[in-house]
């Protein structure tokens, strides 16, 4: 039963939205949205590990922060299409969304675009004590 002349077969179809039938990337406009880039969980580890109020990178209480990867992980990197998500134990002294900065600034040429997470699971003192607050 038709509603009338409004009713039409074809949907409404968003600016940047995928096109009915289209291939993968490929949106109503014509332009294509590309596919993340590929993103080395090991080389985001390796960038954090070298900020100096980093003291290690945590796989979180319950050990399930990591990629896995073919023959090991990588503790403490996700990283997922939308974002990157990334715990660490931080060295006591420097304010923490200072930290957190820094971080972000170390992978923000491997995240292509992606927002990330810092977590700060833990803070360390130079004795390798954690600081109670």
């Amino acid at each position: 039963m038709s509603t009338g002349p409004a009713e039409t077969s074809r949907r409404a179809e968003a600016p940047g939205a995928p096109a009915e039938g289209a291939t993968h990337g490929e949106t109503a406009t014509g332009t294509t949205t590309g596919r993340p880039k590929d993103v080395s969980a090991a080389d985001v580890a390796a960038r954090v590990e070298s900020c100096p109020d980093v003291v290690r990178l945590s796989r979180g209480p319950f050990g399930a922060v990591a990629t896995y990867l073919p023959g090991g992980l990588v503790p403490g990197v996700v990283v997922r299409d939308d974002r990157i998500e990334i715990h660490i134990v931080a060295r006591y002294g420097r304010p923490l969304p200072e930290i957190a900065e820094a971080v972000r600034d170390a992978v923000a040429d491997l995240a292509d675009g992606r927002p990330v997470d810092v977590i700060v699971a833990d803070v360390e003192s130079a004795g390798g004590t954690r600081e109670e607050g």
